[in-house]
């Protein structure tokens, strides 16, 4: 579910950018009755966009939200297992990834900007505090204003 949510939300990047004009719905009627995919499941994301035209992400619709949060603490513990095993699951992993992405108030991007700052003074913004700021990372870590 999350996988095809990521496929319509850049979809819908993609017509909004170049504008195409797309309908998410149309498109899930026209795939549904093609040769690749033809899943059922089409029908309930034409119906989900059908409901709400201006649907921000598929998994904001009602019936694709109670879903993935009625089955992410098993995704979760079958990424985990397979993991610990050594077993690639990469878009288990990356959708999982991408799930909690969406519902993150803060991303990890205080990471990176630590690491530019460490690696090349690119500075770093805090979110506790205005201003943009570096530390001598190599001396004493003292942090000064940039």
């Amino acid at each position: 579910m999350v996988a095809y949510a990521q496929g319509f939300d850049q979809i819908a990047a993609g017509s909004k950018e170049y504008d195409w004009n797309l309908h998410p719905g149309d498109l899930a009627t026209i795939w549904r009755g093609g040769c690749i995919i033809r899943a059922k499941f089409l029908n309930r994301i034409r119906d989900a966009y059908s409901e709400n035209p201006e649907l921000p992400s598929l998994l904001l619709a009602p019936y694709f939200r109670d879903a993935v949060e009625n089955a992410v603490d098993s995704w979760r513990r079958v990424v985990a297992t397979a993991t610990t095993m050594g077993i690639p699951v990469p878009a288990f992993a990356s959708s999982l990834s991408y799930y909690d992405a969406l519902r993150a108030e803060r991303l990890p991007a205080a990471l990176t900007q630590g690491l530019r700052d460490f690696f090349g003074a690119h500075t770093y913004q805090r979110v506790d505090k205005e201003g943009t700021f570096h530390t001598l990372w190599s001396e004493d870590r003292t942090e000064i204003e940039a």
